[in-house]
């Protein structure tokens, strides 16, 4: 293989070119905007991927800006009681041997950016679309200009660029949106105390809660369910005023987050079916890209790391050819995409019961469910030692 182009430099992108790097080959990634700064909320990174995180090197960067929270608690909306607890803290790094961390996006992204050399990304070059040849395949880009590579891989999110050569499908409306915003710590000290990832449970709509960037802000998302969405883009600045007006009656806890709130984005939140098949012969999708999924498992960027880690082992660990290596890849990949997919789009209506009969069955059944043991097929996986050959 004589080189590799990646296209997007978000967390599967970057992901993908530092295990190749790791692997010694020739990768480059395009990206379209012109600046990295601090976009974007929190992250829930699982097992399944800090063990990973941690083997390219990431593990005392982690350390010093994530938070290692000591459960995951869903509780109802109106009196804030418990209705699932999934214990993480020591005993998840026990069961599992890595830690579940949650994650300033700009962390995460700023400390895998500095595991490549400088001159690997190329910002301000958008993708328009691939063409595929015999040996290799061409990037066209929105001002002209072209590239070669012998692998392309579309790390371009769910409006993959890449994508539209390999697919004809189109995104899918959830019928909810989300709000998110970062609040400051002090605002909210009472949720530091014991950290933990808090989902506040509803009809026809959820809240969730946890710490980032060493404790100092609390990533808060607030989904509000919406028939349609009429703004051309597919996020927006949210309303603060807004927002609290959609949970009146909620918890007090949850209004404390909401008055902390200076300023707020809204996200249309979409996802893709599955597709027979999201590979060419010399070109392939990860992450959002692939498989994109409603963020209701909190495993989209876990299962794009796993992604990355898969694809550059298919690659640099068997003897197959391109095409071969991108088939096994896929191969190894759709079974655990499309569960987690699932369970995403199940929990859009779990997560949003009326009170009722339909809600105490619901809560019994996610008391259950959450345990720590039930975890194990999610969290217990390992891309670095699963066989591929």
């Amino acid at each position: 293989m004589d080189d590799v182009a990646i296209v997007g430099a978000g967390l599967a992108g970057l992901t993908l070119a530092a295990a190749l790097r790791q692997a010694g080959v020739p990768v480059r990634v395009w990206e379209q905007t012109r600046t990295f700064g601090t976009v974007g909320a929190g992250i829930q990174l699982a097992p399944n991927a800090t063990r990973l995180l941690h083997r390219l090197g990431l593990r005392d960067r982690l350390r010093d800006t994530a938070v290692r929270p000591s459960a995951i608690e869903m509780r109802r909306w109106d009196d804030d009681a418990v209705i699932a607890r999934t214990e993480l803290g020591t005993a998840c790094e026990r069961q599992f041997g890595a830690p579940y961390l949650t994650v300033h996006r700009a962390d995460l992204h700023e400390a895998l950016l500095g595991l490549l050399p400088p001159g690997t990304v190329r910002p301000a070059s958008r993708c328009v679309s691939v063409t595929e040849n015999d040996h290799g395949a061409t990037l066209h880009f929105e001002d002209g200009t072209t590239d070669t590579a012998t692998l392309v891989a579309g790390a371009d999110g769910i409006h993959s660029a890449v994508r539209e050569g390999l697919a004809t499908d189109r995104p899918r409306f959830s019928g909810q949106t989300i709000h998110r915003a970062l609040v400051p710590a002090g605002r909210v000290p009472e949720l530091l105390v014991d950290p933990k990832v808090v989902l506040w449970l509803g009809p026809d709509q959820h809240a969730v809660s946890y710490p980032v960037a060493d404790g100092r802000l609390v990533s808060f998302g607030a989904t509000v369910p919406a028939a349609t969405w009429r703004t051309e883009s597919w996020t927006a600045a949210g309303s603060p005023g807004d927002l609290a007006a959609a949970y009146d009656g909620w918890h007090p806890q949850v209004r404390r987050l909401i008055d902390g709130v200076d300023t707020v984005s809204r996200w249309a939140l979409h996802d893709r079916d599955p597709v027979p098949h999201w590979s060419g012969r010399h070109v392939t999708l990860v992450g959002d890209a692939a498989h994109p999924m409603l963020p209701f498992v909190a495993q989209g960027a876990n299962q794009a790391i796993e992604d990355a880690i898969i694809l550059a082992r298919c690659l640099t660990e068997t003897d197959l050819s391109i095409p071969e290596a991108l088939q096994r890849y896929e191969q190894l990949r759709r079974e655990r995409v499309d569960r987690v997919h699932g369970l995403s789009r199940g929990n859009a209506t779990t997560f949003h019961v009326d009170d009722g009969a339909g809600r105490r069955e619901r809560d019994d059944t996610l008391a259950a469910e959450r345990r720590l043991q039930e975890q194990a097929w999610l969290y217990g996986y390992d891309a670095a030692e699963l066989p591929i050959r």
